[in-house]
């Protein structure tokens, strides 16, 4: 296992989250990639604790989202299953287990500005974190042909990973009210919500 996490962490990581996953009994899947998810946790019937984490992800957003997992099985054993899933509980736990790792022999040192700011209220997804995910996209094997929402004119026509077609109109407080072509529906996208520009 160690050797496998090799392949997706940062070198001076592995060692720290191998003991993570070994003491929290975690069965570490890593899977080929699913577009709307970087990773999930959930307990298994016969009470083992199942984390998979997309193979695709570069190695410091890998370490985000594997640390993210287990700190919802470690609030789950803490405070009871009963705590939402991106609560308080959840958020302190994710803070603490991340801590350790927010150094510059973990992340390059132009992220942990980044890091330190979202760490202090983590959210549900670090995708939502506009900013940090730009950030992390810099570091990605594969730079994507694909545009960030926030950088096409209002008006724009775009595709979505599934081929369904938004016009990009205005911005709310954080998000952007688009319009799918096919129904006339308005949905609410992130900043940095990864398209496809048709028309501008």
């Amino acid at each position: 296992m160690q050797q496998t996490l090799e392949k997706y962490l940062p070198e001076s990581a592995v060692a720290s989250c191998f003991e993570l996953i070994k003491v929290n009994h975690v069965h570490l899947k890593i899977v080929n990639e699913r577009v709307t998810r970087h990773g999930d946790y959930r307990r298994r019937k016969d009470g083992n604790h199942q984390v998979t984490v997309n193979a695709s992800l570069n190695k410091y957003r890998f370490l985000i989202t594997l640390v993210h997992e287990i700190a919802h099985l470690v609030a789950f054993e803490k405070y009871g299953r009963n705590i939402k899933p991106h609560g308080l509980e959840w958020k302190r736990t994710f803070q603490y287990l991340m801590l350790p790792f927010l150094r510059p022999e973990v992340f390059p040192t132009q992220l942990l500005p980044l890091l330190a700011r979202h760490f202090k209220n983590p959210k549900a997804s670090s995708s939502t974190d506009a900013q940090m995910s730009i950030a992390l996209k810099k570091f990605d094997e594969q730079q994507s042909e694909k545009t960030y929402v926030f950088e096409l004119p209002i008006g724009s026509v775009f595709r979505i990973y599934n081929g369904k077609l938004f016009k990009k109109g205005n911005k709310r407080t954080k998000r952007y009210e688009c319009i799918e072509m096919s129904t006339g529906r308005m949905f609410l996208f992130q900043p940095n919500a990864e398209v496809e520009l048709i028309k501008s």
